[in-house]
């Protein structure tokens, strides 16, 4: 893999979530959060850091955060360097084929503001794309609209991010109602929350803004 074309490219992704890179030192990519050292990044997509630098939860979790962005940045990037050229009518520009299974195709495209990706549906000569979903830089939502255009997972198996934010806000009531719940049932339901910000690791700060937002009341309206 190119190290320059990784760090080049986790840089990118690392500051969209909120933290800040420092220049490669040894081979490595210093990473900063709330603009204090969090880790290093290696070439290969591991994490190194220093335990006074994650000493408490929310700088645990950023840790975390990092290491995931770096391993699905390492994923992606991997991918592109050993891909073969997407060949279809029409079509400009260096695509590279990611994933390819029963008609549908997931690209990478390497472009002045990142690598961004796309999913066609192959026409049925074969010869030609139809119906692209473009998804600019978002990789895990290219990678499962894949899975379900291609049929490799059920559609009616795959929750939205809406879906997934209400069955956490669900849960989160579930633990606070006081329901007597047995150990098992509890576990459960924190294994779920924890599934669910794996995915979406802002979902608790994002129901304490929806939380905050004032309600407008309800007016009945009138009929003549």
């Amino acid at each position: 893999m190119d190290r320059a074309v990784f760090f080049q490219e986790l840089r990118r992704v690392l500051q969209r979530e909120g933290f800040t890179t420092q220049a490669e030192q040894d081979s490595l990519l210093p990473v900063e959060w709330d603009s204090h050292p969090l880790c290093r990044i290696t070439e290969g997509g591991g994490v190194r850091y220093r335990q006074e630098d994650v000493a408490n939860c929310e700088r645990e979790q950023a840790c975390q955060r990092a290491a995931d962005l770096a391993c699905m940045v390492r994923e992606y990037t991997t991918l592109l360097e050993q891909a073969p050229p997407l060949r279809a009518q029409g079509l400009t520009g260096d695509f590279r084929v990611l994933a390819d299974f029963n008609g549908t195709v997931l690209a990478g495209h390497q472009t002045k503001f990142g690598i961004h990706f796309v999913t066609w549906d192959r026409d049925f000569r074969w010869t030609g794309l139809n119906y692209g979903h473009y998804f600019q830089e978002n990789y895990l939502a290219a990678k499962q609209d894949f899975a379900i255009r291609s049929g490799l997972v059920p559609q009616y198996q795959v929750f939205n991010q809406e879906q997934l934010t209400e069955i956490f806000h669900c849960c989160a009531d579930t633990l606070n109602a006081d329901l007597n719940l047995s150990p098992k049932q509890e576990a459960c339901i924190r294994d779920i929350q924890e599934q669910i910000e794996s995915g979406i690791p802002d979902i608790t700060e994002q129901l304490r803004e929806q939380e905050q937002q004032p309600t407008e009341p309800y007016i009945p309206q009138q009929t003549m």
